[in-house]
């Protein structure tokens, strides 16, 4: 009997876990390609690259110019930082989307109108030259 509890009760944890992770819907996020139609219309986009600043310079991924860059194990305790933006969209982006959809959540928690990038930096450089 205590299995047959402890099991509901694990499936029970596990659904409320993957609920509240799901954060992100489809306005909060957009492809590499939106981001760079949306880039070629507005230079002043904002634009958080969460990964680390050793990330930033490595030669392989490279960043997009203009970013501001707060990794996001800093982004909580560094908020303040984005109170500027508080008002305008800020689109979010990191390696893979991993880090940038964790990030995106705490910006919308926080009231910030937070905007995923989908595939990260790996599809915006896969994808910068496919209409050459």
């Amino acid at each position: 009997m205590n299995s047959i509890k402890y099991l509901i009760y694990s499936i029970l944890l596990s659904a409320l876990f993957f609920v509240s992770c799901a954060q992100i819907t489809d306005d909060s996020s957009i492809t590499v390609d939106q981001l760079r139609e949306k880039m070629s219309a507005d230079t002043n986009l904002v634009i958080l690259d969460v990964r680390t600043p050793a990330e930033l310079e490595d030669k392989s991924l490279g960043h997009i110019d203009g970013v501001l860059n707060i990794p996001v194990q800093e982004l909580e305790a560094r908020l303040s930082e984005l109170e500027k933006y508080k008002n305008d969209e800020i689109y979010v982006i990191c390696r893979s989307g991993r880090r940038s959809a964790a990030a995106t959540n705490i910006l919308l928690k926080n009231e910030f109108k937070a905007i995923n990038v989908e595939g990260g930096m790996i599809q915006y450089r896969a994808t910068e030259n496919k209409d050459e």
